[in-house]
């Protein structure tokens, strides 16, 4: 049994709240297709947007069962605009288009999802070059964190879109061609051949491009070895990237930080591997007592877990670290 069509049957008995419920504020611009060729998109601005600086930009990508804005959104899930208007960067909330998906799901498992100028990551690469050029952003600093089927999509765009994206946070997500991978025998495709299909949608515009996987150790939807899978293809990724071997050239030194429970909050284990120059590639934040969620304190929403860390946080603190460095070899492309 593929491990995509096990996430979907699980979440099938759920409810997505509508993008169009609720109601944006002055400082959220929604972006509606006309035509069929853009990304639906709801914009927050914080208050230092006034000040002409520009700003970095963080894009949200929703999960099955959920939507970009309105009920049950990963705008409300995540909490990000209150972070946002703390420290200063814009919010982008895609919302998959209607009808794309029985679940409102984003269909990173189906191929035609993992190539560059087509299907779900051109609309969101467009969406976040749009948003760049409509606020005047800093195109260096445009992240993308994504929760469930929204991480499987934020994960290939990172491949597809590194000259676009400069960090991607995965939670409970899985690595590019998850849908290659048998549940019932996972080690017959092994992770160094699907960290080939990423590093080679990369093409030319190859970088190192850092992730954060964040996942849950009760998580029956996606479940803990999809999460290992996804830290060691990206690694594999950023070696291949490195010299176009998989030779450990990088030498990335694993530490791995356990923060203990606290009355109402779950523990966590954070892993951070980096390079012998000390610059942070892959972090792996595992909640060991979490199901299939985006942990936050703060969050609202049926896929929230208010014991967890903040994720929203980490994700940012993540985002802060890097910037669009240049293409290891060649040039961006169209």
């Amino acid at each position: 049994m593929l491990l995509v069509p096990a996430v979907v049957a699980v979440l099938s008995v759920l409810h997505f709240g509508w993008p169009w419920a609720g109601c944006s504020g002055d400082r959220d611009h929604v972006h509606h297709a006309t035509d069929g060729t853009r990304q639906n998109y709801r914009v927050h601005l914080p208050p230092q947007y006034a000040g002409g600086t520009e700003l970095p930009v963080m894009m949200a990508i929703h999960g099955c069962g959920m939507s970009g804005f309105g009920w049950n959104s990963m705008q409300r899930t995540t909490q990000f605009d209150v972070l946002a208007d703390r420290q200063g960067f814009i919010v982008v909330y895609p919302t998959q288009q209607p009808f794309e998906s029985l679940l409102n799901c984003w269909n990173s498992a189906d191929p035609r999802n993992q190539q560059r100028g087509a299907g779900e990551p051109a609309l969101l690469a467009g969406a976040g070059r749009e948003v760049v050029d409509t606020y005047g952003a800093d195109p260096a600093r445009v992240h993308v964190a994504g929760a469930s089927s929204g991480a499987g999509a934020a994960v290939v765009l990172a491949a597809t879109y590194p000259d676009v994206f400069a960090t991607a946070t995965s939670v409970a997500g899985g690595e590019f061609g998850l849908d290659q991978v048998d549940a019932d025998d996972p080690d017959g495709t092994p992770v160094s051949a699907t960290a080939r299909q990423a590093r080679a949608q990369m093409a030319d515009r190859e970088r190192h491009v850092p992730l954060l996987v964040v996942q849950g150790g009760q998580d029956d939807v996606v479940p803990t070895i999809v999460g290992e899978r996804l830290v060691e293809q990206w690694t594999h990724v950023n070696d291949l990237v490195d010299d176009g071997l998989l030779n450990d050239s990088l030498a990335l030194t694993a530490t791995t930080t356990s923060v203990p429970a606290t009355r109402g909050r779950h523990a966590y284990e954070h892993t951070v591997h980096v390079t012998a120059e000390g610059r942070t590639l892959v972090e792996y934040l595992l909640v060991p007592e979490m199901e299939h969620a985006w942990p936050g304190p703060d969050g609202e929403g049926l896929f929230t877990d208010r014991a967890g860390p903040d994720v929203a946080e980490f994700a940012w603190r993540f985002a802060q670290r890097h910037d669009l460095g240049p293409p290891v070899r060649g040039a961006a492309g169209p």
